[in-house]
């Protein structure tokens, strides 16, 4: 009996001190549920944190392609702008310059003979005027234009078929006075097809001479198939200043027939 007295009055008294450290702690703790307001606040704060960080990262994302798109917008006509500005600058001078120095060219005079055995017998005597322009080539003839002579004049025949013949003008200074003949070939026989020696598909030299890479080049006569199997073909030209002429030979539209050529270019005053 004595120790169950003992240990109720140590309970009591542990009871006592319990409340008089901690004084309503019990009371406050039910009433105002500090804990669950504490928890509360911090899933309310985390939830907004939340949805306030999503809002802030999907306007980087927009403001970011927005600034992307304002970025990319005037870059295409700033640079479209800049290029014609620069092709612009790039070629007006030159074209200035090639205009002051490349007058308008005369057309020249030609014309045809019937005199073709005459003209063919004649050649034969005479060294390098006969010769054989093969299937695909072009035979170029420059010419350069001297002190002594005012005009360049040709005459040229063939045996059995056409071929294709034009004029231009080099107007690169003259560095050597000889008459010089240059042979190439065409860049189309990867595209063979049987030749018919009768009117010919667009781009070819019935529609006239191609387009030329030299800025110095002035055209004179296109290149157009001539009927020099049938009668002499003839003409000239006056110089229009110093430079050289390009007398063009096209048997690039022939795919199986070589053509013989009888041709002479002299000077006139």
């Amino acid at each position: 009996m004595e120790r169950l007295e003992a240990t109720s009055e140590l309970q009591s008294r542990l009871s006592s001190l319990s409340f008089s450290s901690f004084p309503g702690i019990t009371s406050k703790q039910c009433d105002n549920r500090p804990l669950d307001r504490l928890q509360n606040t911090d899933l309310s704060q985390s939830c907004t944190q939340s949805k306030t960080q999503a809002d802030m990262d999907e306007t980087k994302e927009d403001s970011g392609q927005h600034a992307e798109g304002n970025q990319e917008a005037p870059a295409e006509p700033a640079t479209g702008e800049g290029s014609e500005e620069n092709n612009s600058a790039g070629s007006c001078q030159p074209s200035a310059e090639m205009k002051a120095q490349m007058p308008p060219l005369k057309p020249p005079t030609t014309w045809t003979s019937a005199a073709l055995k005459e003209l063919k017998a004649k050649l034969r005597m005479e060294e390098d005027s006969v010769v054989t322009v093969y299937r695909g080539d072009i035979m170029t003839v420059h010419v350069p234009t001297v002190p002594e002579a005012k005009k360049v004049c040709w005459e040229f025949a063939t045996d059995g078929y056409d071929i294709g013949f034009g004029i231009y003008f080099d107007w690169t200074p003259v560095t050597s006075r000889s008459i010089t003949v240059h042979i190439s070939e065409s860049s189309d026989d990867e595209d063979e097809e049987e030749e018919l020696e009768g009117p010919v598909g667009n781009g070819d030299v019935e529609k006239g001479s191609k387009n030329q890479t030299n800025s110095n080049l002035a055209e004179i006569l296109p290149v157009y198939r001539q009927d020099s199997h049938l009668c002499v073909n003839g003409g000239s030209h006056d110089f229009p200043g110093e430079g050289t002429y390009l007398l063009k030979f096209d048997n690039s539209y022939s795919l199986w027939r070589n053509k013989t050529l009888y041709y002479r270019v002299y000077y006139s005053a």
